[in-house]
């Protein structure tokens, strides 16, 4: 296992973040949308075969690449790129924004695809919750996970097949034949690490009711993974997330994940950021307990 890549990784995302600032350079996963993109503007078919011909070209060509970089053996250079698969501060820094932001409609709108328009206090606050809660998972458990079983080559792997998910992975005209292996792909490499991450959820925030109640709210939600980190952070901090959402004019009818308070406030959202935090500790305490023991 590569435990000692994990933590390098998430301590030079905890210090750099998404390397935004340096303007020269471009992230991994971006590399991977910009194919994606060709790939669909010069060969697009509404047909489940032309899509999994996407999905295993992109994943081919990862995986060549990766391989490659993973045959250096040095743990610094092994973090650093693992690194990219992680997104731990930029999902923190970038759900804070909603609290402190002077137009919350607009740093929310940001982050999720539902009309905002609209929104009250509330629903925006509920809004950051809920994407803070998802986005646990893809951006931060599921990459560690990864990672720790499969080193860089795994954490690009994961990386490409979240990125063709958030891509072409819709149920619409344009995409359900053509995203379908997709989605069916990424919900399979997320069905432990989402459970994973909302049991997570659940002992940071000391909440037996989350751990007993988070898998049958969970089992609710349209996703088979989705639900579990969401309906877990719901039940730590005693609040109703869920519930009718517009998306592009359209009610949706959705699922509430748990029986909580409905009003939901900032300082809600600050809570549930407190995931980082002990985040961060549970690896600083495992780090300094490996590098005494190595």
């Amino acid at each position: 296992m590569y435990f000692t890549t994990v933590l390098v990784a998430y301590l030079i995302d905890y210090i750099f973040g998404e390397f935004e600032k340096v303007k020269f350079f471009k992230h991994p996963i971006v590399f991977m949308g910009d194919y994606i993109k060709w790939f669909e503007k010069s060969f697009y078919q509404d047909s489940v075969s032309r899509g999994f011909t996407l999905t295993i070209s992109l994943l081919g060509i990862v995986f060549i690449i990766t391989y490659f970089l993973s045959l250096f053996d040095n743990i610094l250079v092994q973090g650093f790129l693992c690194s990219f698969a992680i997104s731990s501060k930029m999902l923190y820094d970038s759900v804070k924004e909603v609290v402190h932001s002077s137009d919350a409609k607009l740093a929310i709108s940001m982050l999720v695809s539902r009309d905002t328009e609209n929104m009250s206090n509330s629903d925006i606050n509920k809004a950051a919750i809920e994407t803070y809660a998802e986005n646990l998972n893809d951006g931060v458990i599921a990459p560690m996970f990864y990672i720790l079983f499969f080193g860089v080559v795994g954490a690009f792997i994961y990386k490409a097949i979240n990125t063709l998910d958030s891509m072409v992975g819709y149920r619409n005209e344009k995409y359900e034949n053509f995203g379908k292996f997709s989605a069916k792909l990424d919900d399979v490499v997320n069905y432990i690490p989402s459970r994973i991450t909302a049991i997570l959820i659940a002992l940071f925030f000391n909440s037996f009711k989350a751990l007993k109640n988070f898998y049958s709210y969970g089992e609710k939600h349209e996703s088979p993974n989705a639900g579990h980190p969401i309906s877990a952070m719901a039940l730590a901090l005693g609040v109703k997330l869920g519930g009718p959402t517009s998306y592009f004019g359209k009610v949706k009818d959705k699922a509430y994940f748990a029986e909580g308070r409905e009003e939901i406030l900032k300082e809600d959202i600050l809570k549930a950021l407190n995931f980082k935090s002990k985040l961060d500790s549970l690896l600083l305490l495992m780090a300094i307990i490996f590098f005494l023991l190595a």
